[in-house]
């Protein structure tokens, strides 16, 4: 291959441009190349250095030949600053979920401006929309749109049991809220399943914080005779420290710990919870904890057990 090619790929790490390289070479050059097989072509205008490219996966784009950076930074290329990614693609660049190599790339650009979508990659064109800030920002090099968004317009392309996963995660680690969340979802009045998004942002706006404690939200914790839990409540305790509390009794001072499948499985994990509920018993609460199975399988059973264990505390 050329050596001004060569040189080229090296320094956009395996990726140009015919606009780039026809500044360099003339175009014969460029296309001696692609016949010689040194470069292949897997978007208009975009060439990528074949032996970067992954030959042994059938029935997917040239786009989806390439590593996840790649192509990346090939789609980038194609889009020359007119584009940001957008819906599942901007959640992996926001790292709430990965995205399967099999799966379409997802572009956002202003409306009319020009670019469609094709294999591999799909192109949105939204009215009113500006690649820069307030409305896209930068993360691993890439111009992305901001999280609220991305975390809306993915809703309906997910499945829908893998849905709840990257609000919760987004909502957990403190990066937004249900509030700013729900203001994106105002934006998209005809957004698919918008009602099933809206009751979730409901239940992390009251406090659940994981798929489980949506489960007893809606299974265990409601209904006659159950008072108004208070969900992640934060307790001082002895040292300063703040514990928060999954679902809290306050007028009876209990505390229902919902144990996942796995993160309470471990002797390590069990040693942190019994340090945890003897702090709590000093502010005088007492905790009581239910498995993921039990809650999952025997939901009316935990139900009177708590109703029991309230009106105990009542009658002290």
């Amino acid at each position: 291959m050329n050596e001004v090619i060569e040189e080229l790929c090296r320094r956009s790490g395996g990726v140009v441009t015919r606009r780039q390289a026809l500044q360099m070479v003339p175009r014969w050059v460029l296309d001696d190349a692609v016949r010689a097989g040194r470069l292949r072509r897997v978007l208009p205008g975009v060439y990528v250095t074949t032996e970067l490219i992954d030959d042994n996966r059938g029935g997917v784009s040239s786009i989806q030949l390439l590593a996840p950076r790649l192509r990346r930074r090939a789609v980038l290329a194609f889009a020359d600053g007119r584009a940001a990614f957008s819906h599942t693609t901007a959640l992996e660049l926001w790292g709430l979920r990965r995205q399967a190599g099999d799966e379409t790339l997802h572009l956002t650009v202003p409306f009319g401006a020009g670019m469609r979508s094709r294999a591999g990659l799909t192109v949105h064109h939204r009215r009113a929309f500006a690649v820069g800030p307030p409305q896209v920002v930068v993360r691993d090099e890439a111009p992305v749109t901001r999280l609220e968004r991305a975390l809306v317009e993915s809703w309906p392309l997910l499945p829908a049991v893998d849905r709840p996963a990257p609000l919760i995660r987004a909502v957990n680690d403190r990066w937004t809220n249900a509030g700013r969340i729900s203001a994106a979802l105002d934006e998209l009045p005809r957004l698919t399943d918008r009602a099933a998004l809206r009751t979730l942002l409901a239940k992390l706006a009251a406090g659940c914080r994981s798929q489980l404690e949506i489960w007893g939200h809606d299974h265990v914790f409601v209904g006659g005779g159950m008072p108004d839990f208070q969900r992640q409540y934060p307790v001082r305790v002895d040292g300063g420290r703040t514990i928060y509390l999954d679902v809290y009794a306050e007028r009876e001072r209990v505390d229902f710990e919902l144990d996942g499948a796995a993160s309470h499985g471990s002797p390590a994990q069990r040693e942190i919870d019994l340090r945890r509920d003897a702090l709590l018993a000093t502010v005088g609460i007492q905790v009581v904890r239910f498995a993921h199975r039990r809650l999952v399988t025997e939901p009316q059973q935990v139900r009177r057990e708590i109703l029991a264990i309230l009106d105990g505390r009542r009658s002290r």
